[in-house]
């Protein structure tokens, strides 16, 4: 089972840049088809009105729910003061397994995180290089999963990379994914100073490709039962999936005997007990 766990879906309305114009996913079907990915977590682009646009990945996400989970984006300034409900709504009607924010233009606040610790979810938030933030909001919700994506840089900011290396090895409650990652040595490092169990596969597709992205992850040196846990097992775990669920994505994707061009069957397992971290149950 190969989970990509950090993919846009929807249209934006600020025409800055594919990140606030459209995320489409027509070809990023096809690449993950060849790929062998069986599912896909999706959020948003960048939108002056989160509700529009969580709206928008909501009826992908229950069109096709076994190929699907999805994320509620918010804007800690724009969507204060009502970010529980927004995301209670989609959680409990949807379905969705987690809360997106960006640094880009709504810093992480405490109502964020105060509702990801309310409805046990995970928050993937970008810190957008601002890693010396991560010592200030982890340590206050120790029971809430913060994954930060990019190694902490989508900018390739290498300083900013190799400063986060240290609070995603010290911080048990601190995650990353491989998104957009291009110095495969910071990735290395991060596998060897963190494990295998901080580590979660994404591609940010669909501008990135995910085959691409995954090819680093298959590059790695580490046992099968660590490359279970970075292609799949670590976000069942963070989303307290149960085995129904992955069950279903198995039925699916034509479980273990999935396979693209390369043989993906080392993933089609999840083992759970890599990293000290335990979502409340």
């Amino acid at each position: 089972m190969i989970i990509d766990s950090h993919c846009h879906a929807g249209t934006g309305d600020g025409f800055t840049g594919p990140w606030d114009t459209r995320a489409d996913l027509g070809r990023y079907h096809e690449w993950c088809r060849e790929a062998g990915i069986s599912h896909s977590v999706l959020f948003a682009p960048f939108h002056s009105d989160n509700r529009v646009a969580n709206a928008e990945v909501a009826r992908l996400v229950m069109a096709n729910p076994r190929r699907f989970s999805g994320y509620v984006f918010v804007n800690a300034v724009r969507d204060a003061g009502r970010v529980l409900p927004m995301v209670s709504h989609h959680v409990r009607r949807h379905g969705f397994r987690g809360i997106k924010c960006h640094r880009y233009d709504g810093r992480i606040s405490r109502e964020v995180c105060e509702a990801a610790r309310r409805l046990r979810i995970p928050v993937l938030y970008d810190v957008m290089g601002d890693v010396a933030s991560i010592d200030l909001f982890a340590p206050e919700y120790p029971e809430v999963a913060f994954i930060i994506p990019h190694l902490g840089s989508f900018a390739d900011d290498w300083k900013a990379q190799r400063a986060f290396l240290d609070p995603l090895s010290r911080l048990p409650n601190v995650f990353t994914d491989t998104s957009g990652v291009r110095r495969f040595d910071l990735l290395e490092e991060a596998l060897q100073r963190a494990g295998a169990g901080k580590i979660l596969y994404g591609s940010d597709g669909p501008w990135l490709h995910p085959g691409v992205e995954l090819s680093k992850i298959l590059a790695l040196r580490m046992s099968a039962g660590d490359r279970q846990l970075v292609l799949a097992g670590n976000w069942l775990r963070l989303t307290r999936q149960h085995d129904s669920f992955r069950r279903s994505i198995l039925a699916f994707s034509g479980g273990a005997n999935l396979q693209g061009p390369v043989r993906h069957t080392e993933a089609s397992g999840c083992a759970l007990q890599a990293s000290s971290f335990r979502p409340n149950r």
